[in-house]
């Protein structure tokens, strides 16, 4: 099932894993650091919004341009295990990672 209005579709994260949720499309490598044509990922809104709350588009396009990288890399670890334990519907509340702000 695809929503073109706001480009959703329910399946499987390719980070968490999880099954039945909502998925967005993420720019592996940020169109603003040159990867609007490069490898994309169907991602939950959750790990989707964790991402972007806990790296810049620099810090994503120097070495987290993978999904494997960004299993490995410690600041998502944490809230991946967590948000694998959580049923489809569960949408927590995202904010910018205090180092994220400071920058």
């Amino acid at each position: 099932m695809f929503d073109r209005t706001k480009r959703k579709e329910v399946g499987a994260c390719a980070l968490c894993g999880r099954d039945g949720v909502e998925t967005t499309v993420h720019h592996l490598t940020p169109k603003e650091e040159g990867g609007a044509f490069l490898p994309t990922a169907k991602l939950c809104i959750p790990c989707h919004k964790m991402i972007h709350a806990t790296y810049t588009n620099a810090e994503l396009a120097d070495g987290l341009t993978t999904i494997d990288a960004l299993r490995a890399d410690p600041g998502l670890g944490p809230f991946l295990r967590w948000i694998r334990k959580q049923p489809p519907s569960v949408l927590p509340k995202v904010k910018k990672s205090r180092a994220l702000r400071e920058r």
